[in-house]
């Protein structure tokens, strides 16, 4: 029999070749390209990210173009700890991709993202709660929101009466009370003067709305003895509002103590400290001009009873013997009356005292005639509106 020995040289040189072998499989596939690659079958969904440094990898040459990455399920997939600052995105399509469950708010995405596609990404479980996007530019940003919610409505979204295409019924169409044409009648005076033997009154109606309004007034008085003359002043007029606290009128007036007609024009309205005041001037065919000014202010005591002390001034511009009439102010009345407001405040009986003197000239042409420059009189009445 024969013997053969076999060095140990080569026995430790066959081991290591048969080592060697897998490292050079390993490196010839790290050379093959990935260009063709079919990923979309892969499970990625266990894979951890988050300690791969990828801020040193140049993937500028790398082609993404034909890889299929719709059937990618990253879900669970954690990149908190990625840094894509170098990455070059630009040509990526992540369309198909479904990234509801990742978490980005570690990301640092200040690379080039401009290339890209998420036109059918859905996104609707990400949280970007921590994700720093401060150096993100997003000034080539092209993007259509046309179909999103919100901009201009089209031309037929809502009617313009706001009716939404529901008909009026047997009402017909509604309208602010502002713009409804209304009517209404006040009384502010009906009184009678004892004293003086005469009653006083003071009406007023009118017909529009808050915009437009025509107005009908009469004030005077009339003689409850002797000859039972009436003197009154009456006008019709069109108003309309000059200010939040003031109105404008203008209209035609007749004057039954002078016989003659005349233009009107006033300004009515509440000064300051709730003062009601009015200044109207008259132009009658002979040229004279009569100006009336009044205030009325109401003390109100309690929910029902009130004060209301009243003042009046009357002026003209040139002397009318025949009518007693002196050019400048001729006459002054003062009345303070207590009222007590009943039925919804519609109705409110009072009693007071009037007091009533000539000025100026006024005086004089009174004496000529025999007749009191001052007077005062105990007076008693009802005021009411509907």
């Amino acid at each position: 029999m024969k013997m053969y020995k076999v060095s140990l040289s080569f026995i430790g040189i066959s081991s290591l070749l048969l080592l060697l072998s897998p490292l050079a499989n390993a490196a010839e596939m790290s050379n093959m390209k990935m260009q063709n690659m079919d990923m979309s079958g892969m499970d990625m969904s266990d894979m951890d990210h988050s300690s791969m440094d990828m801020s040193g990898m140049d993937m500028s040459g790398m082609d993404h173009s034909s890889m299929d990455m719709s059937g990618m399920d990253m879900s669970d997939m954690d990149h908190s700890g990625m840094d894509m600052s170098e990455m070059d995105m630009s040509d990526m399509d992540h369309s198909g991709m479904d990234m509801a469950g990742m978490d980005h708010s570690s990301m640092d995405m200040s690379g080039d993202m401009a290339g890209m596609d998420h036109s059918k990404m859905n996104m609707s479980g990400m949280d970007h709660s921590g994700m720093d996007m401060a150096g993100m530019d997003h000034s080539s940003m092209d993007m259509d929101m046309s179909g999103m919610q919100g901009g201009d409505a089209p031309a037929d979204a809502r009617s313009s009466d706001y009716s939404n295409g529901v008909p009026y019924g047997r009402f017909g169409k509604p309208m602010m009370m502002g713009s409804m044409p209304l009517w209404g009648v006040s009384v502010d005076d009906l009184g009678y003067q004892f004293d003086d033997d005469q009653i006083n009154f003071e009406i007023e109606g009118w017909y529009g709305d808050d915009s437009n309004r025509f107005r009908l007034r009469t004030e005077g008085s009339a003689q409850t003895k002797d000859d039972k003359e009436i003197g009154s002043l009456s006008s019709l007029a069109y108003w309309k509002p000059l200010g939040i606290y003031w109105n404008g009128e203008a209209g035609v007036a007749y004057n039954t103590e002078n016989d003659k007609p005349a233009l009107m024009a006033g300004i009515v309205g509440t000064a300051p400290y709730f003062i009601e005041t009015d200044a109207i001037a008259y132009v009658y065919t002979d040229g004279q001009v009569q100006l009336d000014l009044g205030a009325e202010y109401e003390w109100r005591l309690t929910q029902r009873w009130v004060v209301i002390p009243e003042v009046g001034l009357t002026a003209f511009s040139k002397d009318d013997t025949d009518n007693h009439i002196a050019k400048g102010f001729n006459e002054m009345e003062a009345e303070v009356r207590l009222t007590y407001e009943t039925l919804n405040r519609q109705l409110a009986p009072y009693v007071g005292i009037s007091y009533e003197s000539a000025l100026g000239d006024a005086r004089d042409l009174r004496r000529q005639d025999n007749e009191s420059v001052d007077g005062s009189s105990l007076t008693a009445g009802i005021k009411f509106w509907f």
